[in-house]
Parts: structure tokens; sequence; C-alpha cells
């Protein structure tokens, strides 16, 4: 069979689904209020209804009153409740699957996706391709070798549920016309360790024609840089097909230039916003920036101002009253079982016809240069735990990417201020390194997999932040300084401080 058959018999289906998305652009706001509804349908047989009395909520603004706005945090009891295998906790009876990611403060967070929401994972990742095709006329890379770099598919049992990574997951439910296209094999996506997996995909995909590759920016880098040194050519000559890049889960723009030059020459990008919570946004077209919020999948969509968050009483919106170029974060409830919950992402309009927004950053200080979420709460534990351990006094501290284009792995680089020196540095860093490790399951992914070096620590002389903040006009009063920050502006400017 001409293995052409398939971009030919994907060019309907693509056309019909990008019609029913542009469809879907126009009555998205009726979409949302026939999703809280049905939500409310099923949500008041639940545990989590009766408590909130879900059964009387008839309107948005009944609901924003019965249904507070929550972290992960305060959801913790109802979701150990579902892990004690009870039913109808969340939603109706038990989640097919649990989405193992990392947490804040809990260390790691268990996110339940049931069997309504697995479709909202499947078919947004499928419905960005075909849309692409559909949009382009380009649907040639299915006539190929698909590359998905992901986490290991391998799932362990909680509660006799099935919990694992999401990249894990959804990878048990690539279609079956996919899956003769699809690389690594399974056997090697299981492998844990990142640079031998990376060297097994190096040697599976090198001599096949591969057109379309989807991951996390900078561990496509680093496939990239295994194919390149090689074959000594650039991926365009390896992979004269490729055609089609795909990825989410970081900020593009620091990669962009780098892959493009280990390419050769530029190719199209689908930029997509995934999450264990739910799949929420992709981009559906060539023109102009942002990403469509996916409207009719069942996620109710509310937006909460900036100038709000952290207060106790929010205000809250639903798509309907949002603004182009304001920051909200971003909460959702979903027919996985999450109420009011708050993903912890900023997200800002771009356009409002259709409704297309851009990924703000996260609504606490954070780095995720290279996808590791790591957050305030992290840092602070694992130097104060090593600096309790050590005898050693912290004055101030802060952490930023180091991110090293050319040459040699990545790392955090923090910039200290000791009360007293500890008498070896960077065995203290290390203790730090492991600290944070423990703490940060994708931190320590990307240690282990050898993508990110350790972290290293700079010592700053004495009164160096105080000097700093002076400097800046920021010293006293409400200024902090920002225990972590995701560019290297900070970083900077402290090192003129350094001893």
């Amino acid at each position: 069979m001409n293995m052409k058959i398939k971009s030919f018999l994907a060019r309907p289906f693509a056309s019909y689904v990008y019609k029913t998305v542009q469809k879907g652009m126009s009555t998205a706001v009726a979409d949302q209020e026939a999703i809280l509804k049905e939500l409310l349908r099923v949500g008041s047989q639940t545990v989590f209804g009766t408590e909130h009395k879900l059964g009387e909520v008839k309107t948005y603004e009944e609901f924003r009153q019965a249904v507070p706005v929550r972290d992960y945090e305060q959801f913790v009891p109802y979701i150990n409740l579902v892990k004690e295998g009870r039913h109808n906790i969340l939603w109706k009876g038990l989640p097919i699957y649990f989405a193992k990611t990392s947490g804040t403060t809990s260390g790691i967070k268990y996110i339940p996706i049931s069997k309504d929401s697995i479709s909202n994972h499947i078919n947004t990742a499928r419905n960005a391709l075909l849309c692409y095709m559909a949009s382009t006329g380009n649907s040639a890379f299915s006539d190929g070798k698909l590359i998905f770099l992901s986490g290991s598919p391998e799932l362990e049992r909680v509660a006799g549920v099935p919990t694992g990574r999401l990249s894990g997951i959804v990878n048990h439910h690539v279609p079956g016309y996919l899956r003769t296209n699809q690389l690594p094999s399974y056997e090697t996506n299981c492998i844990e360790d990142w640079e031998t997996k990376l060297d097994k995909i190096v040697e599976e995909t090198v001599d096949q024609d591969m057109r379309l590759i989807s991951g996390i920016p900078p561990w496509v880098q680093m496939y990239f840089d295994r194919l390149t040194e090689l074959k000594k050519k650039p991926v365009k000559d390896i992979f004269p097909n490729f055609s089609v890049l795909v990825h989410g889960g970081v900020n593009f723009e620091p990669y962009k230039h780098r892959l493009f030059e280990s390419i050769g020459k530029k190719i199209d990008t689908i930029e997509t916003f995934p999450a264990s919570e739910g799949f929420f946004a992709f981009q559906d077209t060539r023109e102009g920036e942002g990403l469509l919020l996916n409207t009719n999948s069942g996620i109710f969509f509310e937006f909460i101002p900036a100038a709000e968050i952290g207060k106790s009483a929010p205000e809250r919106l639903s798509l309907k009253d949002v603004k182009v170029g304001e920051n909200y974060a971003l909460v959702v409830s979903t027919n996985a079982g999450l109420w009011g919950y708050s993903i912890g992402d900023m997200v800002r309009f771009v356009s409002l016809n259709p409704y297309r927004l851009v990924v703000a950053g996260r609504t606490k200080h954070f780095i995720s240069a290279f996808g590791e979420h790591v957050i305030g709460e992290e840092v602070e534990y694992s130097l104060m735990k090593a600096a309790e351990e050590s005898g050693l006094h912290i004055t101030e501290f802060t952490v930023a990417p180091m991110i090293q284009q050319e040459k040699g792995k990545s790392y955090h680089e923090w910039f200290v201020e000791f009360g007293n020196m500890p008498a070896d540095l960077s065995d203290f860093a290390m203790k730090v390194d492991n600290n944070l490790r423990a703490k940060n399951i994708y931190y320590d992914d990307l240690i282990t997999g050898n993508i990110l070096q350790p972290l290293k620590i700079r010592a700053v002389k004495k009164n160096g932040f105080i000097d700093y903040m002076k400097s800046v006009g920021k010293l006293g009063g409400q200024n902090k300084v920002p225990r972590l920050s995701n560019d290297r502006k900070l970083a900077a400017e402290l090192e003129k401080y350094v001893e």
C-alpha cells in the first residue's frame, strides 16, 4: 500500500476538523455556558458537589459564590479520598489515570484524568496537527515518520489507578493510524536515563524519513546536537522532508534561533499549551500571534485579573468579560473533577474574536527556562535546609538560569550572600542541588538526564544585595529581592557585587 494514501485520506478529515474549530470560534461564550451547565449536572452527584450544593447552582454568579478558587494544596483532602479508592468524590466513579507532576509545597501532585476528560488531551493534540494541515495544505508529514519526545509511558498504580507523567499517558492513546509512523519504539521510550534514551532515539531515527518532531525545545535541541555530531551535517540534510516542529512547555523564543540554526533552515512550528489539568490552547493559524483557547472541550475557564491574585475573594471573570492586553491568572473547572482550580499560569489575550492568548508566565516567581518549573518555596527550602545542616547563615539570595547556548550545559546560577562562608563552596552547592532534586521531579529529570549541570553558587560580598537595591532605588519598604527569575536581568546587575 502506498504510504501517500495517509496524507490523501487525512485531507478531508483535516478540513472537517478545521471547519469545526472555526465554527467553534463564534460560539465560544455559548459553549462555555453549556460546559458549565454539564459540569454542574454531573458534579452535583459527587461528594464535592454535595458539600458545595452544586445542585442548586443555576448561573455563573451562583457558581462563583458556591465554589471558591483553590490551588492543589487545598484540593489535597479530596485527592486523598480518591487515592483511597473512594468513588464519586470529585467526578463520577474513579479517574482512569492520575497524571503525576511536581507540586509546590506538597512534592508530587496527582491530577485526575477521567473517562470524560481524556479526549481533551488526545483530540486537542490531533486538532492542532489537522488545523495546521488544513490551513497550510502541508499534509505530506503524515506520510513519513513522526517523533514525540516524551516521558516514559510506564505507569504505576495508585489505589488501582494507573499513574504516570502526562506525556507517558498520552503515549498510550496515539491513534492507530499514526502508531505505525511513530518513533521512537515503546522500549526506547521506557528508558529512564535521558542520555541513554537519546542515544537510542538517534540510533532509531537517524536513517528514517523524519517529517514531524515534537517535544520541549531544550530536549529537541539536544536531539539535534546528537544528530549533527554523528552525521557532521545540518538536520535538513539528515531529514530532507522534515517540515514541522511541534513545541510547548517552555517559552520558545530563547531556543528558536539555535534550533533553526541546527536545522539549517526555517521550518513551520506549531505551539501548544498542554498541562496535566487539561489541554488549554493551541496555535490554529500561521497568521498573527496567540493560541486558540480550547473553549469546547470539557473545560470551563475563569480569569482572575493580576491585581486580584492573592486576595481571599478575588474578582473572577468568565470568558465574555475578558479584555485584550490584561494579565489574568487562569482558573479551570473540568470534567476530570477539578473545580475553581488555579493552574498557576498567567495568560494574556491578544484577540477576543476569536479568543487567542499567550502564556505570560507563572503566578509566582519561578524558573522554567528548561521546563523544570522550579518555584520560590523549592529554592528557599533547598538552601535553608543545607545551611542549617552546615551551621551557616544566609543573608540574601536569588537564582537565575544560565543558558549556555554554544558551550557546555546550562545550569541554575545562585547568587548567595553568606553571613559566614562555607568551608567548601562547591560541596555546599552540591548539598543544595541534592535538596532541590529531591523537591522537584522535573529538575531531577534534567540533572539525571544530563540536560542541566548541577547548580553553581556565586558568593555575593557583604551588603551586596543592599548596595544593589540601593542602586536601583528599591531599598526598604515593601521591596523584596525576587527569589528567582526566569531571565538574567537581575543576575546581570548582581555580577557587580560578587566576591
